[in-house]
């Protein structure tokens, strides 16, 4: 028998952790089965996992049908037929938009992922020229999806599809974050037609449902309009979103910057900096930053609203989704149809989401940032 070795205080060598402290088994530990709730939790949830997953398996992928012409090519599956996507794939993404122009659209989706690029992405090189361009791809995007001088105008009628949603989403983001912070501002202000003005404003449109500004856009905008003189609808589409959007992201700014200690602007102020220099310089980075899980909720809500402008017959995903079902030769595949279209809402907004996590944790006032 080996005797046991002694060590002087402070000598001891480390030890390694023991084995169900670290690893695999200290995580199921700590997050499956930490108290017996949550392992009879979590053996609840593996059941339904195995209950729901594997016939929802089956019925999407196993014995799901991706191509044919009409209905009758999936009539001897059991599952999905996934075949009016594939062929009703350009109507989804492009709605009634002419075929032998949608490069017009791909290349406006990529210059919008180029002009974004400066705005979310750190570190980009060559940033003031992707600066100058997202700044001048408004016009660029204009002249692509409309048409004009040198390429055949195309109505805003016959937009539809994901990139009709994709307009009106981008369009009332980029737009309403701006006129928000404005409003923001004017309802914190000391000047009286400023801050009644803009609690005004505020109020009346965050107590009226975005489906009404719809209707009087698109029904009572042209009984105020000299006869004769029309408005595009989609251009009233995109005021009303914009506008609605902008109330509510007002508010969210406007906890931000009562989030920030008044202290702040005085010693701003005290240092030489006027009122808005202070504001872009000090107190407003600091109340956006608290803000963001606010601002992208507020994105994701407005993503999500662009379905409500089906009902003044923008034909819009949704709607071109409603278009599809009614077709005769698809008729009855309703649940294959909505389910695709709630699959990219759901990628769009997740997407949203997880930048917002991402950003919280970059500028160090989010979930990742205090890891």
């Amino acid at each position: 028998m080996t005797e046991a070795k002694t060590y002087t205080p402070g000598q001891h060598p480390n030890l390694p952790p023991p084995p169900n402290m670290v690893g695999s088994m200290a995580w199921l530990r700590d997050n499956l089965f930490s108290s017996w709730t949550n392992g009879a939790l979590t053996f609840l949830s593996a059941a339904l996992l195995i209950f729901i997953v594997p016939p929802v398996l089956d019925w999407a992928f196993l014995n799901a049908t991706f191509s044919g012409e009409s209905r009758d090519a999936c009539a001897a599956a059991t599952g999905a037929c996934w075949a009016v996507i594939t062929a009703r794939f350009d109507q989804f993404v492009y709605g009634l938009y002419p075929s032998e122009a949608t490069w017009r659209i791909n290349i406006a989706f990529v210059g919008l992922l180029i002009a974004v690029t400066p705005w979310l992405a750190p570190r980009v090189p060559f940033k003031k020229a992707f600066v100058i361009f997202s700044l001048a791809y408004p016009l660029l995007a204009l002249w692509l999806l409309a048409g004009g001088l040198g390429l055949e105008p195309v109505y805003t009628g016959r937009w539809g599809g994901f990139m009709l949603t994709l307009v009106i989403g981008v369009t009332g983001i980029v737009a309403s974050l701006p006129l928000g912070i404005m409003l923001a501002l004017g309802r914190q202000s000391d000047l009286p037609i400023v801050h009644t003005l803009s609690v005004t404003f505020i109020e009346v449109v965050r107590g009226v449902p975005l489906i009404m500004f719809l209707f009087m856009a698109s029904n009572m905008l042209n009984l105020f309009l000299p006869q004769g003189v029309t408005f595009d609808l989609l251009m009233r589409a995109l005021i009303a979103v914009t506008l609605f959007s902008a109330a509510y992201l007002a508010e969210v700014v406007r906890g931000g910057l009562q989030a920030i200690p008044k202290g702040q602007l005085e010693a701003a102020q005290a240092m030489g900096l006027n009122y808005w220099q202070a504001m872009a310089y000090i107190i407003l980075p600091q109340a956006l930053r608290t803000v963001i899980p606010g601002i992208v909720n507020s994105f994701i809500a407005l993503f999500k609203d662009t379905s409500l402008v089906a009902i003044i017959g923008l034909f819009d995903l949704l709607n071109m989704a409603k278009a599809i079902v009614t077709d005769v030769t698809w008729q009855g595949l309703s649940i294959e149809v909505y389910v695709f279209s709630a699959f990219i809402y759901w990628i769009v907004c997740f997407g949203m989401s997880r930048y917002s996590i991402w950003l919280e944790g970059r500028l160090g006032g989010g979930i990742e940032g205090t890891r």
